[in-house]
């Protein structure tokens, strides 16, 4: 029984973390109605600017925190102006295809600055671990989870109760009649690609901090946009819950199939065979609107 408290205590926390990279999906999605394959990159590029910070200028990890968010704000904003504006009004399959080729392009640019290497965090979070009755999770683990947690609880608010949150929302849902109710949608677009920016760099300090970083990083973008369909794509909350979801489906596979199989893999492999048949029934995701345009 303890070993099953183990493992699920273990997925909610991996889950939180992954919810949090996947509403780096969302709030482009939300704002824009355009999925962003860019999300693990502009992840890995602020993680490079903390740890830049952490490494070369002995910043603490607060002010590294406000470097990498001032950093991926940047980058966001100039990718919005330059490379995105210009294909306001085309068909989304263009713009997809557009954020496919920046994926690529901050890869080879992380490469070039940082080097392919792995690169460690210096130590940020206290080594001792939090013991939670008979379940003992990992600093390493725990703090990461609830610096994610508090993120998404202030995205969740931001479109729930400001009005920059309710423009973006009606952007996304219909960007004439958004234009035609007085709201700036190309503002709210630049806004949207900015937070996502900022969000995505949070996500990748968290994932950096637990296990290293390297150009390769934006790869776990991919990794976790099931949980973005299984929650929705429009939805903050299921981003959430599709995370804990697979978190706790991933360790549960892992801790007791895997040892069952010689070459085990099936931690990897339970998440996405869940995804099918959720969307089977459920095509629009968990918490998804029902009318969101597949591709």
């Amino acid at each position: 029984m303890d070993f099953l408290l183990q493992l699920v205590v273990s997925g909610v926390v991996t889950g939180g973390i992954y919810a949090l990279i996947a509403i780096g999906f969302v709030v482009v999605y939300k704002a824009t109605g355009v999925i962003n394959f860019a999300t693990g990159e502009l992840m890995m590029i602020g993680a490079f600017f903390a740890w830049t910070a952490m490494t070369a200028l002995h910043a603490p990890f607060v002010v590294a925190l406000a470097v990498a968010a001032i950093g991926a704000a940047a980058v966001g904003a100039l990718v919005e102006r330059v490379v995105l504006r210009p294909l306001m009004g085309q068909r989304a399959i263009s713009v997809i295809m557009v954020t496919i080729g920046l994926s690529s392009i901050f890869k080879g640019i992380a490469q070039i600055v940082w080097s392919g290497e792995y690169r460690s965090f210096p130590q940020i979070f206290p080594r001792r671990p939090i013991l939670l009755g008979p379940v003992l999770l990992p600093s390493r683990h725990a703090y990461p989870f609830l610096i994610a947690l508090a993120a998404i609880a202030l995205l969740a608010l931001l479109f729930r109760f400001t009005r920059t949150g309710v423009a973006m929302r009606a952007t996304a849902d219909d960007q004439a009649t958004a234009f035609g109710m007085g709201i700036d949608v190309r503002r709210m677009f630049s806004f949207s690609w900015i937070l996502a920016a900022t969000t995505a760099a949070l996500a990748g300090i968290v994932i950096g901090t637990i296990g290293g970083i390297s150009p390769q990083l934006g790869a776990v973008g991919l990794r976790i946009f099931p949980v973005v369909i299984l929650g929705g794509l429009d939805s903050i909350g299921g981003a959430l819950v599709g995370g804990v979801v697979m978190g706790i489906l991933e360790n549960l596979a892992g801790g007791y199939l895997d040892p069952l199989l010689p070459g085990g893999g099936v931690k990897d492999v339970v998440p996405f065979a869940a995804l099918v048949l959720i969307l089977m029934v459920r095509p629009y995701g968990l918490f998804g609107t029902r009318d969101i345009e597949r591709l």
